[in-house]
């Protein structure tokens, strides 16, 4: 073999192992990215997640704008008229300032004995200073969390406690139902996960009224309206659907979160207290 023919050779043979190293360092790359995008997909499922099923960590100054009191400097703007700026596709309501918040007083040793009748259909208004929203309860498919849900609001549980929480980005939801309005409040008791959503997109949907909790069988009054389709894990029960006055949450949904610019997870701009929930019982066939 001449050593002209040799050096070709080598120099193919080179040539070659600088390609498949390039091939497999491609096939590496595309790895990576294809893992990437995977995660960057489900990141905001599980920043959804646990922020539902952790305690508010909200700093003093957003907690307390979530109850302020009738008498804040800050109430004129934080509770604009029907004129105010908004969302082109959102349209606007009138809000009063909220009520202060209750003493976190209420609690029980464990849940309420069954009373709901298994026909007929229960509403729950929780008439807040935005407005009354209607939420009718869903007491088939989440028999125990319906059955508290409506004995809480009979013992005026929820009347003058602040929905605390608002998140605007990858999941949109308004919570709700702590007197304490930090995440951490109770009635004492906690009811078991049930009608947790199954292998549906969106898996909580606009309009779908859900419990909050802090992991499994954990749910105790918290609840989240969900107010633009959301996808997150079926881990919250969920016990009913807004009929009216979603268009309240969506609202308050586009005035944002209070804080720093960007924002996306805390008290709302807009604050929205429950001042008074009421439940309707209608026989079937009424």
């Amino acid at each position: 073999m001449t050593s002209r023919k040799r050096e070709r050779e080598l120099a193919r043979a080179k040539y070659e192992r600088q390609q498949a190293r390039r091939a497999k360092e491609r096939e590496r790359r595309r790895r990576l990215y294809t893992i990437v995008a995977a995660i960057a997909g489900v990141a905001v499922v599980v920043l959804g997640a646990a922020w539902l099923m952790r305690p508010a960590s909200i700093t003093d100054d957003a907690a307390a704008s979530a109850t302020p009191s009738p008498s804040a400097s800050e109430t004129s703007s934080a509770s604009p008229s029907p004129s105010a700026s908004t969302s082109s596709s959102v349209a606007a309501v009138t809000c009063t300032p909220p009520p202060a918040s209750r003493p976190d007083n209420l609690t029980w040793p464990t849940a309420p004995p069954a009373t709901l009748k298994p026909t007929g259909t229960y509403d729950i208004t929780l008439t807040t200073n935005c407005g009354p929203i209607v939420i009718r309860v869903d007491q088939a498919k989440a028999p125990v969390t319906a059955n508290s849900m409506v004995f809480l609001t009979d013992q005026k549980y929820f009347n003058d406690t602040a929905c605390h929480r608002l998140t605007t980005a990858g999941f949109y939801v308004l919570q709700c139902g702590d007197p304490k309005g930090d995440g951490t409040g109770g009635p004492g008791y906690v009811v078991p996960d049930e009608n947790l959503p199954i292998s549906a997109n969106p898996d909580y949907p606009a309009g779908t009224v859900a419990m909050a909790n802090a992991g499994p069988g954990t749910a105790a009054s918290q609840f989240f309206i969900v107010y633009e389709d959301t996808s997150l894990p079926p881990s919250y029960t969920i016990w009913g659907t807004v009929t009216s006055g979603l268009d309240i949450v969506k609202y308050v949904g586009a005035q944002g979160v209070r804080g720093a610019a960007g924002s996306a997870d805390g008290a709302p701009k807009q604050p929205i207290s429950i001042i008074t929930g009421t439940t309707t019982y209608t026989p079937t066939g009424s």
